[in-house]
């Protein structure tokens, strides 16, 4: 019998693309899922859009009160009842075989973590370009992963015990919760990878991470300064440190100058 997996999309005002990422859950070749949907007291459309499928798949979850996005994430996790969690956010799209290209890793005692490669689609210029040319590696990967990080958590599927194991996300980030979570499995359990691209991340100019460049450092530098004692950490500080200035010199360049030196 196949696995329940269980998808959580975290929504908050997210009605401008929710319609083209809810669809691309339906159209999963692979069909035992269930999708949690979590809405942070949004205010826009994203509701109505919601309720217009008729999928008894779909369950709805409207939030207490407003929270940080990765205590969303938290509380939407409680919901799950699949052994597998997935994630998708409401400006992204799976494709067709997302979960059916896993159906090998949910039944591989071997791995409780898989990521896969995706694509950047630039929303202005309408293309699309692979996030990495080369092999990425599976196992453990956490030195290739403090040197060229290539995990998008719409391209992450996680078992439900490895997350209770690290308490799941730390949600006093706003930005950097799941690269913090992934950072940590990826020192204790080995990945699983797809080599070919399996979903596509927008790029839109609105992201929440492109628009809060300075709250990313500050949260990379917070995240920094607690991995002063890990062994992980120390072996590859170097890294961690180029990043860390990466950060620091994209805070404080112009927004308009940046979009400039990246247009698409």
């Amino acid at each position: 019998m196949s696995k329940l997996i269980s998808i959580i999309v975290n929504c908050y005002n997210g009605e401008k693309y929710l319609k083209q990422t809810l669809e691309s859950i339906q159209k999963q070749n692979y069909t035992n899922w269930e999708l949690i949907f979590w809405d942070n007291q949004s205010t826009d459309n994203s509701k109505a859009i919601f309720d217009s499928f008729n999928e008894p798949r779909f369950k709805y979850f409207y939030s207490e009160k407003f929270t940080s996005l990765y205590e969303a994430r938290n509380l939407a996790c409680r919901k799950c009842n699949g052994e597998f969690i997935a994630f998708l956010d409401c400006d992204d799209w799976w494709y067709d075989d997302f979960l059916s290209e896993r159906e090998s890793f949910f039944l591989n005692k071997q791995f409780k973590f898989s990521y896969s490669k995706f694509h950047y689609f630039f929303q202005k210029s309408d293309k699309f370009k692979i996030n990495y040319e080369n092999e990425l590696p599976n196992g453990k990967i956490y030195d290739f992963l403090s040197k060229n990080y290539q995990v998008a958590i719409s391209g992450l599927i996680v078992s439900k015990d490895l997350l209770e194991k690290i308490n799941f996300f730390n949600k006093e980030f706003n930005i950097i919760g799941d690269y913090d979570a992934v950072m940590k499995i990826s020192k204790i359990e080995e990945a699983h990878v797809i080599q070919k691209p399996l979903l596509s991340i927008r790029i839109h100019g609105e992201n929440f991470s492109d628009k809060h460049r300075k709250m990313s450092f500050k949260e990379f530098n917070k995240w920094y300064f607690f991995q002063e004692r890990d062994s992980f950490f120390n072996k590859n500080k170097f890294s961690f440190q180029k990043k860390l200035l990466h950060l620091f010199i994209v805070s404080i360049t112009p927004k308009f100058l940046k979009d400039l030196l990246k247009k698409k």
